[in-house]
């Protein structure tokens, strides 16, 4: 019998699903996996995922569209180059457009 996922696990299966150059909130994971008030928890699950592979963790910012997780990769600007790389642009460490590029996994996937 195979266990159900984790918390941290099901918090990777939505992320590895952002479209390339779109970025999504703490929080519109932590709602879209029914726990609304754990949009922290989804940061913990994220600063945890950096010695696995294939987990796109840059294109999760908070619901403003700031790198509050920037601190975690690396160097200072990793996050933001990471991001930039993929088109996104950023200014003082918030993503412009950010309700364009927005994607939303409740309503997405």
């Amino acid at each position: 019998m195979k266990a159900e996922p984790n918390f941290f696990d099901k918090v990777y299966g939505v992320v590895k699903q952002i479209p390339y150059g779109r970025v999504t909130s703490y929080g519109a994971i932590a709602r879209y996996l029914g726990s609304s008030g754990s949009s922290r928890m989804v940061g913990w699950a994220l600063n945890n995922s950096h010695n696995l592979e294939d987990i796109p963790a840059q294109r999760v910012v908070n619901r403003l569209g700031m790198l509050t997780g920037k601190h975690h990769f690396g160097g200072t600007t990793a996050m933001q180059q990471l991001l930039e790389s993929e088109g996104v642009e950023v200014k003082e460490n918030q993503v412009q457009n950010f309700k364009e590029l927005f994607w939303d996994p409740a309503k997405e996937l």
